[in-house]
């Protein structure tokens, strides 16, 4: 058992310390979604002619609206910063140091994704402070319960990213790939619009999104902020954790996965 133990708290220190000395990692990571939050937001409410007047109340009620999606925002990209780094320390030959090691495979992808989550839910908390700061609150108990929604679907994206890093050879070739699926991930979801909203507009975008596992994650932190629990999105995002988790970790399988069949 303690071999399992400094093998994780190895894991997740690196990465810790990555997120510490990549100071550009962590401004990128907040300055996204803050962009999103003070410049769409402020695109959106011109195109339906809202004033930045008062009540105050209603000229922020949008802002509030999209932050749990830009919460996810950051947990998405952040899922996939970090197998962009599995895919460069591959290449540099310490992943495959690390996976031949006698610990179970699933547990070090497992440590992997743990690390991962963690950076990725400070990031998270960063930017509600920074939101706090220009009154886009939710109840104070919120930021409590939220925790463990946060948790689930940092592993679910951070999962999603391990399985999609399997299948990838060369580093130069997950940007491309890391925009093939966050842009669409992200877009058609609930994260910058309401479901109804979009039933209205398009039939078939409405169904792409309501079975979308992004958005699910999305309505997960959005009910628990204010203190609800979603169970159907529950259900989803940790099925979603699974079904992507297992991939992954026969995606690392040398005998089965996409590693034996690239070399």
């Amino acid at each position: 058992m303690i071999h399992y133990w400094r093998a994780m708290i190895g894991i997740v220190g690196r990465e810790l310390s990555r997120f510490v000395t990549q100071r550009e990692r962590f401004i990128s990571a907040l300055v996204r979604p803050l962009v999103w939050l003070f410049v769409f937001a402020a695109g959106f409410r011109a195109a339906l002619g809202l004033a930045i007047t008062p009540p105050y109340e209603t000229y922020i009620l949008y802002e509030v609206y999209i932050t749990p999606g830009l919460i996810g925002m950051i947990q998405l990209f952040n899922g996939m910063q970090s197998s962009l780094s599995m895919v460069y320390d591959r290449e540099m030959g310490s992943m495959r140091i690390l996976l031949v090691s006698p610990l179970p495979r699933w547990f070090l992808l497992l440590s992997k994704l743990l690390a991962g989550t963690g950076v990725s839910i400070l990031q998270a908390y960063i930017f509600l402070a920074i939101a706090w700061g220009y009154d886009i609150r939710a109840p104070l108990m919120g930021y409590v319960w939220v925790i463990s929604p946060l948790i689930l679907s940092g592993l679910m994206l951070g999962a999603l990213g391990l399985l999609l890093s399997s299948f990838i050879k060369q580093l130069e070739n997950f940007a491309g790939v890391m925009n093939f699926v966050i842009f669409p991930l992200f877009f058609m979801s609930t994260a910058l619009y309401p479901l109804w909203k979009m039933k209205e507009s398009s039939e078939f975008l409405y169904l792409l999104a309501q079975y979308n596992p992004f958005s699910q994650a999305v309505e997960l932190i959005r009910f628990a902020l204010y203190g609800q629990f979603n169970s159907f999105a529950f259900i989803y995002t940790a099925i979603a954790f699974l079904i992507f988790m297992a991939a992954a970790i026969v995606g690392y399988n040398p005998s089965k996965g996409m590693m034996t069949r690239k070399g």
